[in-house]
């Protein structure tokens, strides 16, 4: 834990306070160097829920104590990428956004405003879980009757699993972690199998975010002739996987997914009323919640596969006045 100075504020940044920030698992590639050294040091964090504070020039998208998503993904607003924070070991990046700190200056591009009634530890997964996942299932345009295959049952998982079945999919979870596969079941409703035990079933749609290069060739066996298969997971820098380009010849599709696709000032409110009407359940992707001084007991939880996903709480709020 270090304490940063708050850098002044540029044209288009706007200053958060931050109430909570959810852990995601690409932040565990950002610890372990494989963004690249020229990142480092930085802030890390990418989707959290908080409350304006202040706000730089040129800035309309937000005003001051306004309630908002804050994401990675870029939307509407202008975009600018660089903040410092000055440290004891000298100046630290942030980029566009970070969010592991209680007070962050983000551009102005990536927050979207929400409504006061969610809870900041379910508004902050709008930031990357379910933009991502529930983005990629959205943009598959299912079908009641469609069958979905979703490789990796965590956060962006979870997420594409909860919109699929909202949209009448019929949805099997496939993962390598035991528990994990029990919780699908009795939590998400949905079929469960290891790998192992898929044998000749195939799929009209498959949804891979487990970021192993078996998983995502086993993902695109796993689609039918006509099927489209989505790969949203990390490999390590220089890692490949094999395909047999025949089965692009008879008809089957792969893409990859950007943040599922999605425009945060379209998508995060739409994801935030299915949330509230209760066809997105969100609260039951939350595993653990963890204090600002507890994030690294989360981040070690998140590598050692004991997540859903874990939300660390920046700043304790007042019950009385929701959100904050």
């Amino acid at each position: 834990m270090e304490e940063v100075e708050i850098p002044a504020l540029k044209p288009g940044h706007v200053l958060v306070k931050i109430l909570a920030s959810a852990l995601c698992h690409s932040q565990l590639n950002e610890i372990r160097g494989w963004k690249g050294a020229e990142y480092i040091p930085h802030l890390m964090g990418h989707e959290a829920a908080g409350v304006v504070v202040e706000l730089g020039e040129g800035v309309n998208k937000v005003k001051q104590d306004d309630y908002v998503v804050l994401t990675w993904i870029k939307g509407n607003g202008q975009d600018v990428p660089e903040a410092k924070y000055q440290s004891a070991v000298g100046l630290v990046s942030a980029g566009a956004v970070a969010t592991f700190t209680e007070y962050a200056v983000v551009s102005e591009n990536r927050v979207v405003p929400i409504p006061p009634n969610i809870n900041p530890r379910i508004a902050s997964l709008f930031g990357c879980a379910v933009l991502t996942g529930g983005g990629m299932a959205k943009n598959l345009k299912l079908a009641k009757g469609d069958t979905l295959a979703v490789f990796g049952v965590g956060g962006i998982g979870s997420s594409a699993v909860l919109k699929a079945k909202s949209d009448g999919a019929t949805v099997t979870v496939i993962d390598i972690v035991d528990w994990k596969l029990q919780w699908a079941k009795e939590t998400l409703g949905t079929e469960a199998i290891h790998p192992a035990h898929i044998g000749p079933k195939k799929f009209d749609f498959v949804i891979e975010c487990s970021g192993t290069k078996e998983a995502m060739e086993m993902a695109f066996v796993a689609a039918n002739n006509e099927g489209t298969v989505v790969l949203a997971g990390n490999l390590s820098p220089g890692a490949r996987i094999s395909l047999d380009p025949f089965e692009l010849i008879k008809g089957k599709k792969l893409s990859g997914s950007w943040g599922g696709g999605s425009f945060p000032d379209k998508d995060i409110p739409a994801f935030a009323a299915e949330y509230l009407n209760g066809r997105l359940p969100l609260e039951k992707l939350i595993s653990k919640t963890y204090s600002f001084e507890q994030i690294n007991e989360g981040l070690k939880d998140l590598e050692t596969g004991k997540l859903i996903k874990g939300v660390i709480i920046m700043h304790r709020q007042p019950s009385a006045t929701p959100p904050y």
